[in-house]
């Protein structure tokens, strides 16, 4: 809002909302739709990171990855190809930055139809008088000028950002963090990605197609080491077999930006020799730091945990204060929206269903992609859940063999005594949009012999869940 002058009751809301991301504008429109005023600070581009510097982007940049791969394999479809087919790294950026300044834009269309204030600026708690007193939200915006919110509610919803190793600093040039991995100016020859988790594998898949050397150095002994250990291997072949250097059970003892390139000093785990490698740029991928800064958290008795803002079982952080999404530590963009559906309705008094974290999808999108809900293996062993396990590799799938992308297997683990899904892990095509059959299996409480009996299009990816049931159950049709 661009106003220079409001009177006071311009300024005063059931609800403030001080970041603009998953969360933050999502708690924001369903606070709205439930009748209350509200207000949503944002002190750069709305929809947040997710939207402008994480989900998004990096999904348009490796749809332009997948798209060149694809071009790389036409002879195998009986296409031909005149001519070289290489990677315009500034043209496809641009497309990224395109696509995020469209979606930013759609979440200000989605404010202005929901009749939400947007405040441009910084935000900051004031002081308040006592208990049950009006929250005041001080916004500095960027030219200076203060303008003050009076509020009964608090959402904290201002995400977090990209941490570095302890001595290792990020100089935006030979050592980067993911915004600058999203806008390099030419692709690097070489590469090292310090860090396996789902950035690291998405940025190392992203710039593998493009052709880059590329060396993922992890601490833990495999790929997105969150994953079920079986998803790992088959990842680490797929890597392998792409030309990836995979330094697995690695730390790095140093990183020097030495001018025309980059050094990273890297030891084994078990004490064996260190090794010095040589990469153009090195992207650091290790994890986020919260931003709980100049929120004036202190004079509220917000306390932090690790640097994340604590919240109690309703996601409450103080006296009309609420907290969600990744400043609370939890990660995932749509954790984030679901927490802020949540808190919406709670303040409004509306019936709220607490968020389940159990049934909450992850998904990594290299190639091949990665998705997973509920339970690992390992962990159902060490919580002592009896389990049947069904399998079902992609080779053999009609959709499969005639997309030509037949990487991967669907991994089902069911509940021995009752039938209900413990968890699911798949690693190939398509599978973070086919998770949502098995998210929503974990949610309702579906059992195996529901979902294997449940009737799947053919010929389609989605098959692979219902075969992998049918193996559980001991079977399988196709296997």
């Amino acid at each position: 809002m661009s106003d220079a002058k409001t009177t006071p009751s311009e300024d005063t809301f059931d609800v403030v909302v001080i970041g603009s991301g998953p969360g933050g504008y999502v708690a924001a429109i369903r606070a709205a739709q439930l009748g209350l005023r509200v207000a949503c600070v944002e002190r750069e581009s709305l929809g947040g990171i997710c939207l402008n510097w994480g989900c998004i982007p990096t999904k348009a940049l490796l749809r332009s990855a997948e798209l060149l791969e694809q071009f790389h394999r036409a002879r195998e479809f009986g296409i031909v190809v005149e001519g070289e087919v290489k990677a315009d790294l500034p043209a496809i950026v641009q497309r990224s930055r395109d696509v995020a300044s469209k979606i930013s834009k759609g979440v200000a269309f989605l404010l202005k139809k929901n009749k939400i204030t947007h405040v441009a600026g910084t935000a900051k708690l004031g002081a308040r008088a006592g208990a049950w007193q009006p929250h005041q939200v001080e916004v500095t915006a960027a030219d200076g000028s203060a303008r003050t919110l009076t509020t009964k509610h608090v959402i904290l919803a201002t995400g977090a950002r990209a941490k570095s190793l302890p001595g290792v600093t990020l100089d935006g040039e030979r050592v980067i963090e993911y915004r600058k991995a999203m806008t390099l100016p030419a692709q690097p020859k070489t590469m090292v990605v310090i860090g396996a988790g789902a950035i690291g594998v998405e940025f190392a898949s992203f710039y593998r197609a493009l052709g880059t050397e590329v060396t993922i150095v992890e601490y833990l002994p495999r790929l997105v080491p969150a994953a079920d250990a079986e998803v790992s291997k088959e990842l680490q072949r797929a890597f392998e077999k792409r030309g990836f250097q995979l330094m697995l059970s690695h730390k790095v003892a140093g990183v020097k930006n030495a001018g025309t390139h980059a050094e990273v000093l890297v030891d084994p785990r078990d004490g064996g020799p260190g090794t010095k490698l040589i990469a153009d740029v090195v992207l650091v991928s290790v994890g986020i730091s919260a931003n709980t800064e100049n929120l004036g958290l202190e004079a509220h008795g917000v306390k932090l945990d690790r640097g994340f803002i604590q919240v109690d079982a309703e996601l409450r952080c103080g006296d009309g204060l609420w907290a969600i999404g990744d400043v609370i530590g939890r990660g995932l963009a749509h954790t984030a929206s679901a927490e802020g559906v949540y808190v919406a309705e709670r303040i409004a008094g509306h019936h709220a269903i607490p968020v389940d974290y159990d049934t909450i999808p992850a998904c990594v999108y290299c190639h091949p992609e990665v998705a997973q809900v509920g339970l690992t293996e390992e962990q159902a062993k060490d919580k002592g859940v009896p389990y049947k396990v069904g399998k079902f590799p992609w080779r053999p799938l009609g959709k499969a063999m005639a997309s030509g992308d037949s990487v991967g297997f669907v991994k089902v683990m069911w509940h021995a005594e009752t039938g209900a899904l413990v968890g699911a892990h798949m690693i190939g095509p398509a599978v973070t949009d086919l998770v949502a059959e098995l998210t929503l299996a974990k949610a309702t409480e579906v059992n195996a012999e529901s979902l294997a009996y449940t009737i799947h299009a053919h010929p389609t990816f989605a098959e692979a869940i219902k075969e992998a049931t049918e193996d559980a159950l001991g079977h399988a049709i196709h296997l």
